[in-house]
């Protein structure tokens, strides 16, 4: 079994057209790129999270060390996850540290929110997003 993780949880990625499928038939979407990244656009979901897997500091990427417990209080564990990022990297080892967690049903979307861009899926305009963010001020790191 091909795994990231020694606990036998295989990580099951789906090209971004099975995700919008998916997502279209009740999966939500969890974006885990930083909240910076999202602001810019993010792939149209009815059921969508922000919960950024790693935050970019001075030093570089480092993994958000509530990232589990933030999704945890967001989502239960039986919930059928998408989970995608910019181009597919971090999302894979979020999904992978989710299924490790005991969540049930996640997949990683491969090629992440550039892939959905170029096969010119919809992307909510970045203005009307400006409330609907999981918090996650910077400045608590």
């Amino acid at each position: 079994m091909g795994s990231l993780e020694s606990s036998g949880a295989e990580v099951v990625t789906v090209d971004v057209h099975e995700a919008k499928d998916l997502i279209k038939s009740g999966y939500a979407y969890l974006d885990v790129r930083t909240v910076e990244e999202y602001k810019k656009g993010h792939v149209g979901a009815d059921k969508i999270f922000n919960i950024p897997y790693m935050f970019i500091t001075p030093e570089g990427r480092v993994k958000n060390p509530q990232f589990l417990e933030e999704v945890s209080s967001a989502c239960n564990k039986e919930d059928h996850l998408i989970v995608g990022c910019q181009s597919g990297v971090r999302s894979l080892y979020a999904t992978s540290d989710l299924l490790t967690a005991g969540f049930k049903d996640v997949s990683n979307m491969g090629g992440g929110y550039l892939a959905w861009v170029e096969s010119g899926y919809l992307v909510p305009k970045p203005e009307a997003e400006n409330v609907s963010l999981v918090p996650k001020p910077e400045a608590e790191l």
